[in-house]
């Protein structure tokens, strides 16, 4: 069995960031913050205990915000050298992301340098929402700055650090209220050598095209008219995956996908499932047109709840297809629970749809 993700923060971690700490400022009181911190500590999930960790910080730091924010920083490691394969253990600063959030605003110089040298080992693009908070107009000063910085991780925080809809973050009033003010960073980062940071900046704009779909469309059109380069092709195509799920016209043309006739079926094998087994899903398009296609096809599974259904849309896959030429693409689908979505037993239909023409594929019954 794999072990809890909230075991990343435990009695272990909180020992380490204690000697870190402690060689950082010699008066750090060790004794007290390891008792404070793991007291309790064991009956908590993950970002509670983070939370519960950073108040025994502030308790053992300097009450001088400015003292205690530089105490932490230079506890920090070294920097990562990579941006993908570090493995969990950078999990053990997010009580350092916590504790800025939360002091961060008493200092907000102090603190942009501390979130900037903490994205570097793991992330800060929790921890500066708060500053964007309290001090936008001086944070997004800081942070179009940052956009030339010669570390990755400092470029991607100024992408994701701004999302308007960052997953598990608290919104900003400040990007709520002017949606668009973040458009000159992303405009900055989008031709970053960095695909980590490009992708960063096609999930923001995915964010805004939520909420503003005619400007993020304007500024796809713009950005591939001026180049075709694979690297903004992907950040384009990315961008707009929302848009696309949706049957977007505009948004689908900008990927190539005509409106030509098209004829959709789907089917869904087997129709009666346990949990742990794999459904497969599957759309024939048939091109009636008299010119080629680029085809963008997806199911849309609505999954069933105690009240209602909740859907969630998932690529087929992409091809091109000559007139009266046809395709089928499919998806194998393993039904299990995930963290972000629990299956509930019953009946779950599902559509497929091809360039926006949606059609009824079946359905299949779980067994939990």
């Amino acid at each position: 069995m794999a072990e809890p993700f909230k075991n990343l923060l435990d009695v272990t971690v909180v020992r380490a960031l204690a000697s870190e700490l402690e060689a950082a400022w010699p008066d750090f009181p060790r004794r007290r913050f390891i008792a404070d911190a793991s007291r309790g500590l064991d009956a908590l999930e993950l970002k509670a205990r983070a939370q519960h960790i950073a108040n025994a910080l502030r308790s053992a730091l300097p009450d001088d915000a400015t003292a205690a924010m530089e105490v932490v920083t230079r506890a920090l490691g070294k920097p990562l050298e990579v941006t993908q394969g570090y493995g969990t253990t950078v999990f053990r600063y997010l009580p350092y992301s916590t504790f800025l959030f939360d002091v961060g605003p008493r200092d907000v110089e102090t603190a942009l340098e501390a979130n900037r040298q903490l994205t570097m080992r793991f992330s800060a693009e929790f921890s500066i929402r708060a500053l964007l908070e309290h001090a936008p107009t001086r944070t997004l000063e800081a942070l179009a700055s940052w956009t030339k910085d010669d570390n990755p991780h400092v470029r991607r925080l100024v992408s994701e650090g701004t999302r308007p809809r960052l997953p598990w973050a608290p919104r900003v009033r400040a990007l709520a209220e002017a949606p668009l003010c973040t458009l000159p960073l992303l405009e900055a980062l989008k031709d970053d050598p960095e695909e980590y940071v490009r992708r960063s900046v096609a999930n923001h704009l995915n964010d805004l095209s939520k909420d503003e779909p005619d400007e993020v469309l304007a500024i796809a059109e713009r950005w591939l008219t001026a180049s075709k380069a694979p690297p903004r092709t992907r950040l384009v195509e990315h961008a707009l995956r929302t848009l696309v799920k949706a049957g977007h016209p505009r948004a689908l043309a900008l990927l190539g996908a005509t409106g030509v006739p098209l004829e959709v079926h789907g089917q869904v094998s087997p129709t009666r499932l346990r949990l742990g087994d794999t459904v497969t899903l599957e759309a024939t398009v048939t091109n009636h047109g008299d010119s080629p296609s680029h085809v963008v096809a997806e199911a849309i599974v609505h999954y069933a709840r105690p009240t209602g259904s909740a859907a969630k849309t998932f690529r087929l896959g992409r091809v091109d297809l000559l007139p009266g030429a046809s395709a089928t693409l499919t998806k194998r689908l393993r039904l299990v629970h995930v963290s972000i979505r629990r299956l509930h037993a019953g009946r779950h239909r599902v559509e497929v749809q091809a360039n926006g023409t949606r059609v009824e594929a079946g359905h299949f019954t779980l067994a939990v």
